[in-house]
């Protein structure tokens, strides 16, 4: 399938990381996020990308057609430097499309503007770039076929440190850690049916709008893991990955035999709605 990756932000929260960097290239290890989230994707066999540029779209450009794939991989130099015999690879069997849709546009505009690349798709994969996750993506794929809906997304319980607060007026009737409270929230992997684009008008966001028919034609389903998922959206965040990967055997790293175990759903599909 083809995977459509929204990579056009503007990444504000993690400007104190660098000015110049947009968020996709930031580095986890010796590799950007985005190579982790696309490595991800082609260990299941997706390695038909689309990329939907904005913000320093240039750079994200300008990382790929410098890409080396000696960096990432085991390789046998000889010849005096002539020869490299690579022992593995990534980018050889990837096709990449960039797309720029705009600096400032929204989610569901940025997938309304590649839906040329994914036309003759019957179902295609979606994703934000800053989501790490080790959820079976097999399984995903399947349940949504299974289920005759529109679209499904991955809900995962909240990781921020912040409280859930319940009120009555100006009296607070309750307070609760929001790691504890017992929700969930989006945490992006989407795979969707071509009709998705039935759903969209131009100029929206994708969950707000869009989400909000699917949901009213009870066309949306999420699957609810608890296994791992993180997604890089401060410094701090940036920096507990770097230290899960410096470790080894990071929890979203499947591709590789150092990888942990993956988790499944805690439950079959739920639909998203009354």
């Amino acid at each position: 399938m083809k995977v459509v990756i929204f990579c056009g932000g503007l990444g504000l929260r993690l400007r104190e990381y660098s000015e110049n960097v947009p968020k996709p290239l930031v580095p986890i290890g010796d590799a950007p996020v985005m190579w982790h989230l696309m490595k991800y994707y082609a260990h299941y066999g997706h390695k038909d990308f689309i990329l939907c540029l904005g913000h320093k779209g240039e750079a994200i450009k300008r990382f790929f057609l410098g890409y080396n794939e000696a960096i990432s991989n085991d390789f046998v130099l000889s010849d005096g430097g002539k020869t490299v015999q690579l022992l593995g690879d990534d980018f050889t069997t990837w096709k990449i499309t960039c797309a720029d849709t705009g600096a400032k546009s929204l989610i569901g505009e940025r997938l309304l503007q590649v839906r040329e690349h994914v036309k003759n798709e019957e179902f295609f994969l979606a994703n934000y770039v800053d989501g790490l996750t080790d959820i079976d993506l097999d399984m995903t794929i399947d349940r949504l076929k299974k289920s005759g809906k529109t679209a499904c997304f991955v809900s995962v319980p909240p990781t921020q440190t912040f409280h859930l607060v319940e009120t009555d007026g100006d009296n607070v009737t309750s307070i609760n850690h929001a790691q504890t409270s017992q929700k969930w929230i989006n945490g992006g992997y989407f795979v969707f049916r071509q009709r998705i684009f039935d759903y969209i008008r131009s100029g929206e966001d994708l969950v707000d709008e869009p989400f909000a028919r699917l949901i009213e034609a009870r066309e949306l389903i999420t699957i609810k893991h608890e296994g791992f998922w993180a997604c890089m959206d401060t410094f701090k965040e940036r920096q507990q990955l770097e230290d899960l990967w410096s470790k080894g055997g990071a929890p979203w790293q499947v591709w590789s035999k150092n990888g942990r175990a993956k988790k499944k759903a805690i439950e079959e599909p739920v639909l998203v709605g009354k």
